[in-house]
């Protein structure tokens, strides 16, 4: 009775490790060049180590040029389910960090900043940059 219920456990730890693996490669990677949900920046997110990052690489408007290649993203990491977590994105605009979760969904990522808990939390949608997008850090 011992081996089966041994057997039974394995199986399910199996499907469970399957199942995790398919839902973290259907929503796709975090890293790449992703256009903010304002439209005026993109940020370049990026392995570092274990962790992601992520610095500006494209400004719609030139006259913000001292943000380009500033590091607005870090610390984050995998915590299953296809999401990363408990790292720092840095607000330009209210020149604020907070704390951010991130969830590839294809060609969008889902950016949630927070102050230490999620109930009051900001989600916005950021989409994958076009591959022929002008750097402003190159």
């Amino acid at each position: 009775m011992t081996n089966f219920i041994t057997r039974i456990a394995q199986a399910a730890a199996f499907a469970a490790s399957i199942a995790a693996a398919t839902a973290a490669s259907a929503g796709g990677e975090p890293t790449g060049v992703w256009i903010d949900h304002t439209g005026r920046g993109a940020v370049e997110i990026s392995n570092c180590g274990a962790l992601l990052c992520g610095k500006v690489v494209w400004l719609k408007d030139a006259a913000h040029g001292q943000t380009c290649g500033k590091q607005v993203i870090g610390n984050v990491k995998p915590v299953g389910g296809g999401k990363w977590d408990n790292g720092w994105i840095y607000d330009v605009d209210e020149d604020r960090r907070y704390d951010v979760e991130i969830t590839p969904m294809g060609d969008r990522l889902k950016v949630m900043g927070y102050m230490g808990s999620k109930f009051l939390s900001e989600t916005m949608t950021w989409r994958r940059a076009p591959a022929d997008l002008k750097r402003c850090d190159a």
